[in-house]
């Protein structure tokens, strides 16, 4: 079995986004029609990525992650 290159474990979804926001904005200024819709998803998903990974956990899932429970005998 091939093991993953390091530099696109790393960087690969990075660039994505990049190209995804560099394509939109080009697109926004360039284009019409279908030009104003490509720009609207293209700078939408990382919007929605930052979105997601940016909103609060809650306390429990917190708590799991840090390796304490509340329900842990003291």
């Amino acid at each position: 079995m091939k093991k993953p290159n390091p530099f696109w474990t790393l960087w690969g979804w990075p660039i994505v986004m990049g190209v995804l926001s560099t394509t939109g904005l080009l697109t926004a200024l360039v284009s019409d029609t279908w030009g104003d819709w490509w720009s609207w998803v293209a700078l939408g998903v990382p919007v929605a990525v930052m979105g997601w990974y940016s909103w609060p956990r809650t306390s429990a899932a917190a708590a799991d992650v840090s390796g304490t429970s509340s329900s842990a005998p003291r």
